[in-house]
């Protein structure tokens, strides 16, 4: 794989994509994907037919062929990634056994609806969960679950500040209120719940989040700090530094993958230009430095690349943003973006990157934190859920439906 030349435009990008991108077979790719969760579903029974719905797949390295489970736990911030991938194959597939798996590994969850906030992960772990679980399914007391979440993230937020908490038990560490831009996700959670019954104060706080976030967590360039950090009491901005990125003033590629999948939500929801304008300008900077596969180094500064681990991860989150942000463009970007995500897809779908039978998870190649030596060049439960989501979105966008709908 070769590194390509930085700062290519986005017509140089766009006639890149054009050749590659009609190779991807989206129903091989989603029937691939069904096999995987039916062989994890198969390996995880344990004492012959039995399962322990509250150890959920994490992760597999590169010189194993199992996933790594871990225990549902407030440690465990990827456990709602594997219900909300059965719950994403379930709607590729109406198979109701799959449907079952996926409403006993998601309700394994539920004490965490009950549990005071102890991180910014709720999102994650409570949306694409019971958040797929509701969206396909109308369970009330799924609904129910949602907002109580919602509520518990929701104090997080310091109102001095105008962001939610990240980690709070790193307060000391960073020298005060430390926000990472994996939160933007975990918004979502809270626009849902403002407008499903849920106090409407949950809406502004998503707002005001982005807002703060805009203004502070990025360079003049559009590229991401992955971690802001501010006075706890008078609400300054203190620094931009990174936690699992090469630098402090480098471009972590999950980090920028998160801002983009972030703020193209956060346009969904409040239909403000201002964040589309922002949307555009964190994703052309990212497509603008993408290798010739369009998956990304883990860090696009890293001076080892091309000799440096990719992030199948990222990938797949940008390529499922995309799709969605190609609905609130001009034509012309549109179908950059369009083409863009199907050139991701078309990379992460072929033997490059699918596990193929060597393992149950989809893909390989993705890292979670290289810095502290874990998971690198791993295949990782949140690449697998975004791939799946991804290429449901590109199937919906084929058949002329609403991606954000059930099929």
């Amino acid at each position: 794989m070769k590194h390509s030349i930085l700062g290519l435009g986005l017509l140089t990008l766009t006639a890149c994509v054009s050749t590659t991108a009609e190779t991807l077979n989206l129903e091989e790719a989603l029937d691939y994907c069904d096999k995987h969760v039916q062989r994890t579903l198969t390996e995880l029974k344990t004492d012959g037919d039995t399962i322990d719905y509250t150890m959920m797949p994490r992760n597999i390295m590169a010189s194993d062929n199992r996933w790594h489970c871990r225990k549902t736990d407030k440690a465990e911030w990827c456990g709602g990634f594997w219900p909300g991938v059965l719950w994403y194959d379930y709607e590729a597939t109406k198979n109701e056994e799959i449907r079952q798996q996926a409403e006993r590994f998601t309700e394994s969850l539920e004490f965490l609806s009950k549990t005071p906030a102890f991180d910014h992960d709720l999102g994650f772990l409570m949306f694409c969960s019971y958040g797929n679980g509701y969206r396909l399914t109308d369970n009330p007391e799924y609904k129910q679950i949602i907002l109580d979440t919602a509520d518990s993230l929701a104090k997080l937020f310091n109102p001095a500040v105008g962001t939610i908490l990240s980690w709070p038990r790193n307060v000391d560490v960073y020298g005060g209120h430390n926000t990472i831009m994996d939160n933007m996700l975990n918004l979502e959670m809270l626009f849902w719940a403002a407008k499903n019954g849920g106090d409407k104060s949950l809406y502004d706080i998503a707002v005001t989040h982005a807002e703060t976030t805009m203004k502070h967590h990025f360079r003049d360039d559009y590229t991401s700090y992955h971690v802001a950090v501010y006075d706890s009491v008078s609400g300054d901005f203190i620094k931009g530094v990174t936690h699992q990125g090469y630098a402090d003033n480098s471009m972590w590629a999950r980090g920028q993958s998160w801002a983009i999948y972030g703020y193209t939500m956060v346009y969904r929801e409040t239909r403000d230009p201002k964040f589309l304008d922002f949307a555009q300008k964190v994703t052309d900077v990212y497509l603008n430095r993408l290798p010739e596969d369009y998956v990304p180094y883990w860090d696009f500064d890293d001076p080892a690349i091309p000799d440096s681990p990719r992030d199948a991860s990222a990938a797949c989150v940008v390529a499922s943003a995309l799709l969605e942000l190609q609905n609130y463009v001009d034509p012309e970007k549109s179908k950059t973006y369009t083409d863009a995500a199907k050139r991701m897809l078309t990379s992460l779908s072929s033997p490059d990157y699918q596990c193929g039978d060597l393992k149950p998870a989809f893909l390989m190649h993705s890292v979670g934190h290289k810095p502290a030596g874990s998971e690198i060049d791993a295949s990782i439960i949140y690449a697998d859920y975004y791939y799946i989501e991804a290429l449901l979105r590109l199937k919906k966008l084929d058949m002329g439906k609403d991606i954000l709908a059930s099929l």
